[in-house]
């Protein structure tokens, strides 16, 4: 077929044939498409939309330009679960061993940090040699003997993805639904994946910041899954605030940590940890109820089997044999840490979300350019929740950083970033809405 025909039909609006756009996609793969093309047919998208068939056809080909996982023999259902990303969010770091530990196999396919947001594979390289892009076999053998590895996207998984992103994120199309749609549901099904479930944040520290946006996309992401396939479902939680009371690297480990321990129990990130949990064990029809998989994640959690399996994750790939019990002598650890003080007394009412994110980025916590380097140890703690009340000079946070001036200047961005009101604020839902 001829691309310029194929970019032509979608530029006038009409509704491009499977056939077509797998031919597309293959050219692309194979370089027979020209960049100048690529962004052609991304910018036709991004105006003229596709319809639900029109993206389904779209993620199956980009899934299928590069390796398609199966996992024969592994005795359980093998699901996952992708967040749209924000602030503290380190969900991943322990629900994959919290649904393992309840009879999934869960091959965790994550990302890096991406503008404001922290990345998985970056928290999980701040433990001293885990290898976040295993063989194969390797990744087959971890995930059918502890039930979970958390790694990366190998070079052999939806290719076409990375191209066509590449392009897009030099062409102003990132945010077209059905091109993100493809974007996410390529890498996630290239994983051989049964059941899927959907985190989608919403808020000021979200991509998608409009609630009728963040729903948009949900819709359109559970209804293409479903259509190739998988069943998948999505939930809509807040980022009008950091999820865990610490965003960066090594800190998030750290919590992640004291939240398998227990020590996190009824917080707002626990409710959003269970709700994912209950969620996948329903889709993968591993419990009857949604009160019976919410019983069995506490239950995992509670038991101290959650962080068992995330302790023989680690060591399985390649971290230490005594991680869970040493972490301070593993993680790395910022020179400087100082307080976040409340410049007047009242509650914490409001937080620039986005803004939190960006403090850990310029720490060195996340990258500026794609080739940058990750400071592990930087970022924040003990982040305090909206409604807590302060007196004037109490923490709002602790920043660590590598020099005073970094943690100063961190201090001083942070401070606006939290607004304090006479009267504390209406409580907000963290779950906001079910997609099915």
């Amino acid at each position: 077929m001829i691309p310029q025909e194929i970019i032509r039909r979608k530029r006038d609006g009409q509704e491009l044939a499977a056939e077509e756009i797998s031919a597309f996609i293959e050219g692309l793969t194979r370089e027979d498409i020209t960049e100048g093309q690529a962004a052609a047919f991304a910018m036709a998208v991004f105006f003229r939309g596709m319809s639900r068939d029109e993206t389904v056809a779209l993620t199956l080909a980009m899934r299928d330009s590069g390796e398609v996982m199966d996992w024969p023999g592994v005795g359980r259902p093998v699901s996952d679960k992708h967040s749209t990303g924000g602030v503290g969010d380190n969900v991943s770091l322990m629900l994959a061993p919290i649904v393992a530990a309840c009879g999934l196999a869960v091959p965790m396919i994550s990302g890096r940090g991406l503008g404001h947001t922290g990345g998985t594979l970056d928290k999980l390289q701040s433990i001293p040699g885990y290898n976040v892009m295993p063989d194969p076999a390797l990744l087959r053998r971890v995930v059918s003997d502890v039930g979970c590895a958390i790694i990366g996207q190998t070079g052999d998984l939806a290719p076409a993805d990375r191209r066509l992103y590449a392009i897009r994120d030099v062409t102003a199309t990132v945010e077209s639904v059905p091109l993100i749609t493809a974007s996410i549901l390529s890498k996630k099904l290239a994983a051989g994946l049964q059941t899927l479930v959907l985190d989608v944040k919403v808020g000021n520290g979200a991509f998608m910041e409009a609630p009728e946006d963040a729903a948009r996309l949900a819709r359109s992401l559970v209804d293409v899954a479903n259509g190739a396939g998988t069943r998948t479902s999505a939930l809509l939680t807040d980022m009008n605030q950091p999820l865990a009371d610490a965003a960066g690297n090594a800190v998030e480990v750290r919590n992640a940590i004291d939240f398998l321990m227990g020590r996190k129990n009824g917080s707002r990130l626990h409710e959003v940890v269970v709700a994912l949990a209950a969620e996948m064990l329903q889709q993968a029809q591993a419990r009857r109820s949604a009160e019976e998989a919410r019983a069995a994640a506490i239950a995992a959690l509670d038991s101290g089997k959650a962080l068992e399996i995330f302790a023989r994750m680690v060591h399985a790939l390649g971290g230490p044999s005594d991680f869970i019990e040493k972490p301070a002598q593993y993680l790395p650890k910022a020179p400087v840490v100082i307080p976040v003080p409340a410049p007047h007394e009242g509650w914490l009412a409001a937080c620039a979300t986005r803004d939190v994110g960006l403090a850990v980025v310029e720490l060195g916590g996340g990258r500026k350019r794609p080739q940058d380097t990750i400071d592990h140890g930087v970022g924040l703690d003990q982040i305090q929740p909206l409604g807590t009340r302060v007196s004037k000079g109490d923490p709002i946070a602790f920043v660590h950083a590598n020099t005073e001036a970094q943690a100063q200047g961190a201090v001083a961005a942070l401070t606006p970033s939290f607004r304090i009101a006479d009267a504390a604020p209406e409580p907000s839902p963290v779950v906001l809405e079910r997609v099915a």
